[in-house]
């Protein structure tokens, strides 16, 4: 039997799993992701939706209603942080304890036939997930319109992107997620002062020379000439990494299976899995290998703040 309905549609994808099987074997890392897969089944079915199939290390589930989907959402990253904490208590192997979970959600007219889903909002959805960040949720303006006041109040807009295969970006909000940034900064005094925001990010890569403002934001890094900054590198991956504007801040994200490393121009070198780090000063971001072996695609950044740049006034003479 064939339905077609409005529904939302919700891909969850387990991280980290593949250092499972690296540590515990093939048996063992196998029952231990089943049992995170479908653990995080049960708020599915808690708030009235439907798991459509399991997907190896994730799972894809629709909903009648937007609501339903995101709290399902918010109690699946309760599970497996609970599951995380249990284990790390119980002394369980450093491959659980850097399990992390993406979930993506979109809204739109689904075709149900033979117990599967198909249609725009399943595809666009999935795709979602290429640009989600570690335990972040991504949800499309399709989803937020049907949420209460207080529940858009946790999500943040990332504007439009552009999801592999659609010629048309999508409108894109986000929660969660590690990052957060400094409204103020220590004096050596102790006390606080304030930080001006930078006014534009500029990205250099081979012949590429490009500045991005706030207002640009989100810049996806990556293979595909559909992003914004691509950079044509066979250890990069097609979504890379993305840059945010948040908290009077740019902000780097990895959305790779290789990593994204930042070197600042002190010489720190900062290691991102699935993480996220504030850009600061200036430096070099290595997508898929660390800025310091040659091999690797390395962007240039700086971080541009144009009082900086102007002149100042003269001192009167004492």
């Amino acid at each position: 039997m064939t339905r077609i309905s409005d529904r939302t549609v919700l891909f969850a994808d387990l991280r980290g799993s593949t250092g499972l099987y690296e540590t515990l074997g093939n048996a063992e890392a196998t029952s231990v992701v089943t049992h995170c897969v479908n653990a995080l089944g049960g708020p599915v079915a808690g708030n009235g939706g439907h798991v459509v199939k399991t997907l190896g290390d994730g799972l894809m589930a629709v909903f009648d209603h937007p609501p339903a989907a995101v709290q399902a959402a918010l109690q699946m990253h309760d599970v497996l942080e609970g599951m995380v904490s249990r284990g790390s208590e119980r002394g369980a192997s450093s491959g659980l304890r850097g399990l992390r979970l993406q979930v993506a959600a979109a809204r739109g007219e689904v075709v149900e036939m033979a117990g599967d889903c198909f249609g725009d909002a399943v595809n666009v959805a999935a795709r979602l997930l290429d640009h989600a960040g570690d335990n972040e949720t991504l949800i499309t303006a399709e989803v937020m319109v049907g949420l209460a006041p207080e529940m858009k109040l946790r999500f943040r807009n990332l504007d439009r992107l552009v999801l592999r295969g659609r010629v048309e970006p999508v409108q894109v909000h986000v929660m969660g997620g590690r990052r957060g940034a400094l409204d103020v900064a220590p004096t050596q005094f102790g006390d606080v002062t304030e930080v001006r925001e930078p006014d534009g990010l500029r990205l250099m890569w081979g012949g590429q020379h490009r500045v991005f403002g706030a207002a640009q934001m989100p810049v996806v890094l990556g293979r595909s000439p559909q992003v914004a900054f691509c950079v044509d590198d066979a250890r990069v991956s097609r979504s890379h990494a993305r840059l945010d504007w948040h908290s009077g801040s740019f902000q780097l994200t990895d959305l790779s299976y290789n990593g994204t490393y930042v070197r600042f121009n002190d010489g720190e070198i900062v290691s991102l899995r699935r993480g996220g780090c504030t850009l600061h000063g200036s430096g070099s971001i290595g997508l898929g290998g660390s800025p310091s072996d040659p091999a690797s695609a390395c962007v240039s950044f700086d971080v541009l703040r144009l009082a900086d740049t102007q002149p100042q006034p003269l001192l009167p003479l004492r």
